[in-house]
């Protein structure tokens, strides 16, 4: 798919102003970004904690996180003591123009420096205001702190897989930042934009992360509606209760996962395993199943099933590496790493990977991270 010339992108025209840290909200107002919108950040003097969060590249005043490099390719940035007593008329000219705001504040703190959402709208009635906040803007934990790990945690995630018993760790993923605060708020900007434009009015939008975390639950949640108890950990089908839909360690203590869940798909990897024909109802004997097929995994090598899986269709796949999957043929044509970001000191990385069609997207190739 053809890219886009930067001045016809979907956004092109939208102004962001963007107040957010760390991960949720920059990473969010990257993917405005992508889509054309200017995005200027506003930024502390001496710049917000992810500047010195991670591997840094450069050294003295070009140095600057890899972290906060890759999510804010292609922003403008504003130094501003937003305490200081003239920081809303120092604002005001971006105020009156701009499309969209976004700050990750807790609840308040914006109305207490005079930038909350009715403040800025008596100046610009058209601004969509985004906050992104753990527990949102209202309820009784609006004010409380956290992390990824916690609203997993709060929202019942974290009790739906499998938990080990002996040293649990956290998962990898960072599901509330990402699904529950960056794609909720990107989605919401998009329909408020969309909105104005039959309205004539912006909007404030209260992104609360825990909230989309419940989105995951709805299996177990439509279960305990039907059945009048909520599955075990460990029940759900999608978290490994039944052989066919499950992890296994191979020979060299890698994982094979294991997707069969049409049954067309776990007899064709039954017959490949060579399982009993008397173990291949898993529902009928899960226990013995698994034991058949956690042994039959562990005969071979992660590379020797990548070799015995390949051209095959039916849902059984070698747990691949990240360095492994970015190095992925597949992956690689579909043209996912084909852009940069270059930070003050020259140093050129590899960009974010965001979920924004390359037709609505720059031609690949290096742009800025914002220096100081």
């Amino acid at each position: 798919m053809t890219a886009t010339p930067a001045d016809q992108r979907p956004l092109a025209g939208v102004t962001v102003l963007d107040f957010s840290t760390l991960l949720p909200g920059p990473l969010a107002t990257l993917m405005l970004a992508e889509a054309g919108a200017r995005v200027i950040k506003i930024e502390r003097p001496g710049g917000e904690d992810m500047r010195i969060h991670g591997p840094i590249v450069g050294t003295g005043a070009e140095a600057m996180s890899a972290y906060y490099a890759v999510l804010n390719r292609g922003k403008e940035i504003v130094t501003l003591d937003l305490k200081s007593a003239d920081a809303v008329d120092k604002l005001r000219p971006l105020i009156e123009t701009a499309d969209v705001v976004m700050e990750q504040f807790r609840p308040g703190v914006m109305e207490r420096l005079g930038l909350g959402y009715e403040a800025l709208a008596a100046i610009n009635p058209k601004i969509v205001y985004c906050a992104i906040t753990g527990y949102g803007a209202t309820g009784p934990r609006a004010a409380a702190p956290g992390h990824d790990l916690n609203y997993q945690a709060t929202t019942g995630a974290l009790s739906i897989g499998r938990l080990p018993r002996v040293d649990p760790a956290p998962p990898g993923l960072l599901a509330a930042d990402i699904a529950g605060g960056t794609f909720p708020a990107v989605i919401n900007i998009l329909l408020a934009l969309l909105g104005r434009e039959k309205t004539g009015r912006g909007t404030r939008l209260d992104i609360a992360m825990t909230d989309a975390m419940f989105t995951f639950g709805f299996f177990p949640q439509a279960e305990a509606a039907v059945n009048g108890r909520f599955p075990d950990p460990g029940e759900p089908i999608f978290v490994g209760s039944l052989p066919r839909y499950s992890l296994y360690r191979t020979k060299d203590e890698r994982l094979l996962a294991v997707g069969s869940l049409e049954e067309k798909f776990w007899l064709a990897f039954c017959d490949v395993i060579d399982l009993p024909a008397s173990l291949r109802n898993d529902r009928a004997t899960p226990v013995e199943t698994r034991a058949a097929v956690t042994e039959k995994v562990a005969a071979r090598t992660h590379a020797e099933w990548a070799q015995l899986l390949e051209g095959t269709e039916f849902c059984v796949t070698p747990v691949a590496s990240l360095a492994e999957a970015l190095a992925d043929p597949h992956f690689v044509a579909r043209g996912l790493f084909a852009h940069s970001v270059s930070t003050p000191s020259g140093t050129v990385l590899p960009a974010a990977v965001v979920p924004i069609a390359p037709q609505f997207r720059a031609e690949p190739g290096v742009v800025p991270a914002p220096g100081l």
